[in-house]
């Protein structure tokens, strides 16, 4: 499992630039999470039962976390135990260590989706 000052993981670029309906919605989720509040990202996870959470980052003197970990958290606060997947909406070109392993905690194998703001896929982290 990585820990999460690992390094962070590059996307591959996938085949399709089209994302399935449901992985579709985690993007739209995480496109609003960031922008209602003007963060700098926004992610969004889908649980074993389809159930969605979205965040934000968030960074206050005693408390940062990523927006991934966020949506994770809130998705184990509700019960989750799996991830089905995972969204990540950023300017980075790169998925934060931190934000990975959140995700590699509950699923070994869930793809982790990488956008751009504008929704655009840029890639997607398998491993």
């Amino acid at each position: 499992m990585p820990e999460p000052s690992a390094a962070p993981a590059r996307p591959t670029p996938s085949d399709s630039a089209v994302l399935g309906a449901e992985d579709t919605k985690l993007v739209v989720l995480a496109r609003g999470a960031r922008g209602r509040v003007g963060a700098v990202e926004g992610a969004a996870v889908r649980d074993q039962d389809g159930r969605t959470y979205a965040g934000a980052s968030v960074s206050l003197p005693s408390l940062t976390l990523t927006a991934l970990q966020l949506a994770v958290a809130a998705a184990v606060a509700a019960g989750a135990t799996r991830l089905e997947a995972a969204v990540v909406v950023t300017e980075a070109s790169t998925l934060d260590g931190a934000g990975h392993a959140a995700v590699r905690d509950l699923a070994a194998d869930a793809p982790i989706h990488v956008a751009a703001p504008d929704g655009t896929l840029l890639g997607t982290v398998n491993e």
